[in-house]
């Protein structure tokens, strides 16, 4: 575990996301949650060892699998967008892991055991403001990565955690997003006002400025070839071979290729299906 601040802590070697902890004299405010029935159990017997209140709540930065499926065991209550009650009541009450080609983290690990979603006790439309101390914390709904896409920031601090919206050295997630919507929100991190902050990506810790200028224009060349595929209207294996090109940015060791390539295309089709649109506008 990683000190980025005083009390103000992230974890990156778990498999699936980066977890943070802001650990206040009134309690610990959690930032999404391990995958792993083991990792949970190490991680809130981590957490245990911290000084600080008795009082937990999580965060869901957004409603991907990859950071609810374990919210639910790390057993307190949760904080999410209003959206995510709505999304959560079109998932099965238990789901039990199968193959599911999406290329997710979750999609690679084994023994998840049936799982139980946990819908957000606290929701929130546009902002929620957290003050457990004299130094607030702010949720705030940025859209683009997901239809529930939320930061976590520490104004005082200058810290920010912003989920999906940087993910950097591999492919992000596309099926779920709005691509216009999404470089607005990199814009937005690129705004003066978040120039001296610390960003947390959801999937690789602490990323600087030149890492959201990347995310933007990958965005970009995704958006272009989207354009294209729509045009022709083009097969499967046409997209598949356009997120091939795509997967060339990005330095990807030879165990990870077919996995990205995976989540890349799956992504693609499913933005095209969603946006039917796009054709017109090519």
């Amino acid at each position: 575990m990683q000190e980025i601040a005083p009390h103000i802590f992230i974890e990156t070697t778990y498999p699936g996301v980066t977890l943070g902890a802001i650990n206040w004299p009134h309690g610990l405010i959690l930032i999404d949650a391990p995958l792993r029935p083991d990792d949970i159990r190490l991680w809130r017997s981590t957490l245990a060892n911290m000084n600080g209140g008795i009082d937990r709540l999580l965060v869901n930065l957004d409603e991907h699998f990859d950071r609810t499926i374990g919210a639910r065991q790390v057993e307190c209550m949760v904080a999410g967008h209003e959206k995510m009650n709505l999304l959560f009541r079109d998932r099965p009450i238990t789901f039990k892991s199968q193959t599911v080609e999406s290329g997710a983290d979750w999609e690679l690990q084994n023994g998840l055991g049936s799982i139980r979603w946990a819908p957000p006790d606290i929701s929130f439309s546009h902002q929620l403001r957290i003050s457990w101390d004299a130094d607030p914390i702010l949720l705030e709904y940025h859209p683009g990565p997901s239809a529930c896409s939320t930061w976590v920031e520490l104004p005082n601090q200058k810290i920010v955690f912003v989920g999906d919206t940087v993910v950097p050295n591999a492919p992000p997630f596309i099926g779920s997003a709005d691509l216009t919507a999404w470089k607005v929100t990199l814009n937005l991190l690129l705004d003066p006002q978040y120039k001296d902050y610390i960003i947390v990506s959801g999937r690789g810790g602490v990323v600087d400025h030149n890492t959201v200028k990347e995310q933007l224009k990958f965005l970009e060349k995704v958006e272009h070839q989207l354009l294209k595929l729509a045009e022709k209207k083009s097969a499967p294996i046409e997209v598949e071979r356009a997120a091939h090109g795509l997967l060339k940015n990005f330095e990807v060791d030879g165990d990870k290729a077919a996995h990205y390539l995976l989540r890349l295309a799956w992504g693609m089709q499913q933005y095209l299906k969603h946006h039917p649109e796009l054709e017109q506008a090519g």
